[in-house]
């Protein structure tokens, strides 16, 4: 052994774990994150989504999924009023709303009846999709149990709380009453469930609580505290309280359409619905052979900190967060070709952001590759909690499927937004998504209420090797082994199963 073997051998654990990071190069702030892949989708959204498949025929086809507000959730002709300004009323009569938050199977997660009418329908409807993100990965539920698999969940509202108060009756407060409600449980409950032993927690940042979620796990998968995660955001609207208040502020549409961009931008209209990804290393993705959706190459947060007011936007503070995602992500600002904007349309906001966006991403642009933008809130409203998540999942499906979504509800462009000066496209029906030197990159934006912004960085996935043709004729049968926990509900799967086979390729 030489001499400065030696002496390297005697120094403790920590001084040769140092000398170790100089030698290498410690990462610096411009150092490139680790990427992360998406290896699994599941999602609940307005318009009969019920899974990235009908999302995508959703976004494919330009559908418009507001409605009325239904009569289960409250009766809006006693609270509809056009005056803006009368008390206790609401000058909208619109939403974008999904089908069936009455309806749960408790026994199929272990949840007895008694307990599940204790549970915010947010809890029930995360389990339920959480549960299909992980079929979606190909990720056997029962080989997680006590696996490092975080949970990082955006969320905000508590309607059925609020519900309960209305008709408060203290002998009907029973040991399932703080668990039903309680946020926390929201996360906690489904890493009981499944038997997951990583973090798990439940972030409220207003609207852009989901992204920044999926920031957090991805920091959690970097670290090592997490080997898979399941990220994203949950939101219903129950009862009137909230729309109620967004009425008070001025900051509904009307019409109940997100005109955004749009010179008639007055505002957005509320949507419900829930969004899970499944997130792992990279380098662990492609160790266990798992289908790349996309890759999330960086991410970055921020809040607004002093602006015009507590929930006025900060052009600073955009451009900031922005930036630090580029730079995480460790590409050029130029090479980013399509943005999922925060976007909720309206009148302050929608500049103030456009404004961000072409300061940082249109320096070395070339006028003949226009930054294109978008907003997936046009189609069925401002999801809040969840609203970062449903933008995240039309991206990534966007990069798959190679051709980006048409930007609802644009006459004409928003006057007081300098476009003339700006090589920027907003798509009025779906446009292929042309592959430029390098992979294809995105953008999506979510900025909260309270001030907290994130920016996350997408790339399309590496195109798969081709499959390898099983033997024996290509007419040849092919077993499809399904399972249930009934079999009223084997047959209802085996239903939708012959559907899906008998229905056109999209």
């Amino acid at each position: 052994m030489s001499d400065l073997s030696a002496r390297i051998a005697n120094l403790s654990p920590k001084k040769r774990a140092l000398l170790e990071l100089r030698r290498q190069g410690a990462p610096s702030a411009d150092t490139p994150a680790e990427p992360i892949a998406i290896v699994g989708l599941g999602c609940r959204f307005p318009g009969g989504v019920d899974g990235p498949e009908s999302y995508w025929r959703l976004l494919r086809d330009g559908v418009d999924a507001i409605t009325e507000v239904p009569p289960d959730r409250w009766d809006i002709n006693a609270y509809f009023d056009p005056d803006p300004d009368a008390p206790g009323k609401m000058y909208t009569r619109w939403g974008g709303f999904i089908r069936g938050v009455d309806l749960f199977d408790p026994q199929f997660f272990g949840i007895t009846p008694r307990e599940a009418v204790s549970l915010d329908p947010q809890q029930r409807l995360l389990l339920e999709v959480a549960w299909e993100t992980l079929e979606h990965a190909g990720l056997p539920p029962d080989q997680l149990v006590g696996t490092k698999t975080g949970v990082f969940v955006g969320m905000m509202t508590n309607d059925y709380a609020q519900l309960n108060m209305h008709g408060y009756d203290p002998a009907r407060v029973d040991v399932y009453s703080g668990s039903g409600v309680d946020a926390s449980f929201a996360a906690g409950r489904l890493s009981y469930v499944l038997g997951l032993q990583g973090p798990s927690l439940v972030v409220e940042t207003a609207c852009s609580s989901a992204l920044v979620a999926i920031h957090l796990a991805c920091q959690s998968l970097r670290a090592g505290e997490s080997d898979l995660a399941l990220a994203g955001g949950v939101n219903l609207i129950l009862s009137p309280e909230a729309t109620l208040y967004s009425c008070r502020i001025r900051s509904m549409a009307a019409d109940g359409r997100c005109k955004t961009f749009d010179a008639r931008a007055d505002g957005y209209v509320r949507g419900e619905g829930c969004g899970v990804v499944a997130l792992k290393r990279l380098s662990d993705a492609a160790r266990d052979g798992d289908h790349l959706w996309a890759i999330l190459r960086g991410s970055a947060i921020n809040h607004d900190g002093k602006s015009g007011g507590l929930t006025v936007p900060n052009a600073a503070a955009q451009q900031a967060v922005i930036r630090a995602a580029v730079r995480s992500a460790g590409v050029a600002p130029a090479a980013i070709s399509y943005v999922e904007a925060h976007g909720t349309g309206t009148p302050l906001g929608d500049p103030i952001e456009i404004r961000a966006l072409w300061s940082v991403l249109g320096a070395g642009r070339s006028p003949s590759q226009p930054l294109t933008v978008g907003s997936v809130k046009t189609n069925f409203g401002h999801l809040e909690a969840a609203a970062g998540i449903a933008g995240f999942i039309k991206t990534v499906l966007a990069l798959h499927h190679q051709t980006i979504p048409a930007h609802l509800h644009l006459a004409t462009r928003n006057p007081y937004i300098a476009w003339e000066t700006m090589a920027i496209h907003l798509p009025s029906a779906a446009t292929s998504w042309p592959a430029p030197a390098g992979p294809r990159l995105a953008g999506v934006s979510s900025f909260g209420l309270s001030g907290m912004t994130a920016h996350l960085v997408l790339e399309d996935a590496p195109p798969p090797a081709a499959p390898v043709a099983p033997p024996g004729p290509a007419s040849a049968p092919v077993l499809l082994a399904l399972s249930a926990r009934t079999p009223a509900a084997l047959a209802a799967l085996a239903a939708r199963y012959a559907a899906l086979l008998a229905a056109p390729a999209a």
